[in-house]
């Protein structure tokens, strides 16, 4: 098969390394990519969000078999319902089911209806009736863009003018755009969290391994938010019977309800959840593989990727046994110094020797044109490495990252000591 995969971050890299240790797969094409994916891949410099170019290379390319649909802005968009309307193959949900990501407010209904334990919550359209609330709420609190904010739409704030702040930066300097034009203030929950992605074709569900990313952009979560600095699997808090809690209340009721609403889910639905002293509890849905936990995730899968792919898009996912290894995966995210704030690009990249079973995920790199790579993006690179638990996988990352450097090169020390 070729496959087209739409994305160029970690995530994209970390999908297309699966791809590629496929004996099923041909070629593999991936728009826009970056310069690590151009090693597996050929990278089409076409924008994920131009969806008329993407057709057009569809079209164009009728060897392609196959299209995987990886960021959250073009599934929420609809990208999947045009490519399936033109008879494209299309792993990924389409628009009406992406919804359950592209707006808190709905995921927010969907859990609230359904009786899918979440934080209480309050939605606001009007800037000044969102300051009056907060003025006598409990903090700490959380103020959360309705729409998609590449990962950084949610601030938690710590008293009344943190709340402020972040009301204003979403309503009235739109920070995030269209995205804050409507904003949901919630409770804020105490608890270990944990991330679950699963496979779904709307009718079948499977869990994959769990996982646990780190928010927060300096050590002992400090900082700001980010898209992810780091993670690691699986998560030493996610019990058997924390699993089956999970399964039980949240993950089919979460299938079940998004029949029920005529948005029938077909892709791999995420799962932020919090283990709360009152139970488990939904953080966020995404509609599509997280990232970075997709890079310690799909190292660990034993299946073919293309099996599940085929199995999802034919709605068959019964079918098939999905294993894993039993092993751990460690990803730690090298960043560019201020990140998420402003950062520089174009900086070279310094690749010394690393261990040959080091995975190195690209995020935001271009080619120097000479063989060699600069930085284009808040977050780098993603040292992947798996072992026989945590400690082991930990260890391997850190001790190959002594041989990456950029200027202003920043990375948390701490990714995968947090196990309980």
């Amino acid at each position: 098969m070729d496959i087209l995969v739409i994305g160029g971050g970690g995530r994209e890299h970390a999908i297309c390394y699966a791809l590629n240790k496929s004996p099923k797969v041909n070629k593999i094409y991936c728009l826009p990519g970056n310069a690590g994916i151009s090693e597996i891949a050929e990278c089409v410099d076409i924008s994920v969000m131009d969806f008329d170019a993407i057709r057009s290379f569809v079209k164009s390319n009728k060897n392609i078999n196959m299209v995987m649909v990886a960021p959250d802005d073009p599934l929420a968009g609809g990208l999947v319902d045009l490519l399936e309307a033109d008879g494209v193959r299309v792993f990924g949900p389409n628009k009406n089911a992406a919804i359950i990501e592209g707006s808190k407010s709905f995921s927010k209904y969907l859990m609230k209806k359904y009786s899918i334990p979440t934080a209480d919550y309050e939605e606001f359209t009007e800037y000044e009736k969102a300051v009056d609330y907060v003025k006598n709420a409990k903090y700490p609190l959380v103020v959360k863009a309705d729409g998609l904010a590449l990962g950084k739409g949610v601030v938690i704030a710590n008293d009344f003018d943190e709340a402020k702040a972040a009301l204003s930066d979403m309503m009235i300097d739109m920070k995030f755009k269209a995205a804050g034009s409507k904003v949901i203030v919630e409770e804020f929950l105490v608890g270990k969290e944990v991330s679950i992605l699963a496979f779904t074709d709307g009718k079948t569900i499977v869990p994959m391994v769990s996982s646990q990313d780190h928010k927060r952009a300096y050590d002992n979560d400090e900082g700001l938010n980010t898209g992810g600095m780091g993670t690691f699997s699986p998560s030493k808090v996610y019990t058997k019977e924390i699993e089956k809690e999970v399964t039980e209340k949240i993950i089919l009721p979460t299938v079940n309800a998004m029949n029920s609403e005529g948005r029938t889910f077909k892709g791999v639905l995420y799962f932020g959840l919090m283990l709360t002293s009152d139970g488990v509890k939904v953080l966020e849905y995404n509609a599509r593989f997280g990232d970075p936990e997709t890079q310690v995730v799909l190292p660990r899968l034993r299946t073919d990727i293309v099996d599940i792919f085929n199995a999802v898009i034919d709605g068959k996912l019964d079918t098939l046994n999905i294993e894993w290894d039993d092993n751990a995966c460690v990803c730690v995210i090298l960043a560019s110094g201020g990140y998420p704030e402003s950062y520089e690009k174009g900086l070279p990249i310094s690749i010394g020797e690393l261990d040959e079973d080091v995975m190195l995920f690209h995020a935001g790199t271009k080619s120097d044109g000479n063989g060699g790579y600069v930085t284009s993006g808040g977050r780098v690179l993603g040292v992947t490495c798996t072992g026989k638990d945590i400690g082991d996988a930990r260890a391997k990352a850190y001790k190959n990252i002594e041989n990456i450097q950029f200027k202003n090169m920043h990375y948390r020390k701490d990714i995968g000591i947090k196990l309980k």
